[in-house]
């Protein structure tokens, strides 16, 4: 298992056989076969929005490390529609993050001009296409999470609730930009077992896929780069599809 650093799969065959898959950006355009230059052109005119993220204050450790903005779509296997849901909050249950769970956490909607893109629509429909190959299912519910974490407070952790779950069909970690940090080591773990993997994700369009029932995952807190002046911080986008239905309490 996880051998993702030495023999070559396919994003479906990885994630059949491993429960993971690491695409760089070349592999992720190829992979979901999107259409580059003009996607990357595209994608590229929406990370400006990163900026524009929102203080995440659900924050039990009492950091204030994390920005956000997050929302909901509905993907249509069959016909291909993805639909972006009415506002909604966020939920998870305690089983499977229990420093955030079991209650509802509200963020700021991803913004309309973001969450309309072809670039951002044709990312998450893609996905779903792949997945669904994976495992076969009539509709993804897709949670979307912009994320920036920084370093202002001295240190800034991506994933404050550890080693984790997310209680979900499949998981897409996408590293967006990484400036001025060092750390944020990404660990993926068997779920029952003691294999795994440790590397950095480093490139903007880097991609994790997990099966969220087979692995668990982290990744470690980041810290300014020796000798780097001004703002640090990692923008990832995170996505989740879910077959069976949006978690809720």
């Amino acid at each position: 298992m996880f051998n993702i650093a030495t023999v070559p799969k396919s994003a479906r065959q990885a994630l059949s056989q491993d429960g993971l898959s690491l695409l760089n950006p070349a592999e992720l355009t190829a992979t979901l076969e999107l259409p580059t230059p003009a996607w990357t052109s595209g994608w590229q005119s929406l990370t400006d929005s990163w900026d524009c993220l929102p203080p995440d204050a659900h924050l039990k450790d009492g950091g204030h490390y994390r920005k956000r903005r997050h929302s909901c779509f509905v993907q249509e296997l069959a016909t291909g529609a993805l639909i972006q849901t009415p506002h909604r909050a966020h939920w998870q249950p305690t089983d499977y993050n229990a420093l955030h769970g079991g209650f509802e956490r509200w963020f700021d909607p991803v913004e309309p001009k973001v969450a309309t893109a072809p670039a951002w629509t044709d990312l998450l429909a893609s996905l779903g296409r792949l997945f669904a190959q994976v495992q076969p299912a009539a509709r993804w519910h897709i949670e979307a999470h912009q994320f920036r974490i920084d370093t202002a407070g001295g240190v800034g952790r991506p994933t404050p609730e550890g080693a984790h779950r997310d209680g979900v069909d499949f998981v897409v970690v996408m590293m967006v930009a990484r400036h001025g940090v060092k750390g944020g080591e990404t660990r993926v773990f068997d779920a029952n077992g003691p294999h795994g993997v440790r590397f950095v994700m480093q490139e903007p369009l880097t991609a994790l896929l997990l099966d969220d029932a087979r692995v668990i995952h982290e990744t470690t807190p980041i810290l300014p780069a020796d000798g780097h002046p001004g703002k640090s911080f990692r923008d990832t986008l995170v996505l989740t599809y879910r077959a069976a239905g949006f978690q809720a309490p």
